[in-house]
């Protein structure tokens, strides 16, 4: 982390265990991440290594067994159900494999959707959602239902939705997993170009290791553990 870079994200001795017949099953084995403003990540790993279950981690939907995920330096495990709403709202954004939008809305009124939710005015509302369309190069598209676009293009609905708030955290899991590969390179392309023109944190979970190059740091879950490990993709293929 570039230490003139403020600190968005941060787990310490982070342990997520799971009961079985015999014995627990320990899925997060005491990992210690952080995240910096406008960073780009990548977590790799093997199929059941945890990476859905540490990005839920982040976002506050599952509780750790021990240890703390912090982010603006506050502690997820201390928020009520309202203020972790809240966060989930104003602070975090998620970008899922499956696309997720509203088959009966248009592009603009799917990604206009969080903001109507959060409250946010009418005039708001146009002018950030007409802006995450022009980010994501779909303003011509605006009023396309998702079974009219493409689904690269519903991909990209999907992270405009995601960025509209203009969180600073975006939390992606196998977002280019159901695209074919040159949709997956623009997809990843789009997220390097946010991180770096908004300042916006993404950490993505990624099978695919022909995109790792994009990223600024990839780690590696394995056995409980997160590594850094080289993007050349050769460990976790």
């Amino acid at each position: 982390m570039d230490k003139g870079t403020p600190l968005l994200l941060k787990t310490a001795g982070l342990v997520k265990t799971y009961p079985s017949s015999d014995r627990n099953i320990t899925v997060l084995d005491k990992i210690d991440f952080e995240a910096s403003e406008g960073n780009f990540i990548a977590i790799v790993g093997r199929s059941g290594s945890g990476k859905t279950t540490f990005l839920n981690m982040l976002a506050g939907l599952d509780t750790p067994s021990q240890g703390s995920v912090f982010i603006n330096g506050k502690n997820l495990s201390d928020m009520n159900d309202a203020e972790l709403t809240q966060l989930r709202r104003h602070t975090v954004g998620f970008v899922f494999q499956s696309f997720g939008l509203l088959p009966l809305l248009s592009a603009y009124e799917n990604i206009e959707l969080p903001l109507r939710i959060s409250g946010y005015p009418v005039k708001d509302r146009s002018l950030l959602t007409m802006e995450a369309l022009e980010i994501v190069g779909l303003k011509k598209r605006s009023n396309h239902r998702p079974y009219e676009l493409s689904g690269g293009e519903q991909k990209r609905v999907a992270i405009a939705r995601a960025i509209v708030s203009k969180p600073p955290l975006i939390l992606a899991d196998e977002p280019t997993g159901e695209l074919d590969s040159n949709n997956s390179k623009s997809i990843f392309g789009l997220f390097r170009e946010v991180v770096t023109e908004q300042k916006i944190t993404i950490i993505a979970v990624t099978h695919d290791s022909t995109l790792l190059s994009m990223a600024d740091d990839v780690k590696e879950l394995n056995k409980g553990k997160l590594q850094s490990v080289e993007s050349d993709g050769q460990r976790y293929r």
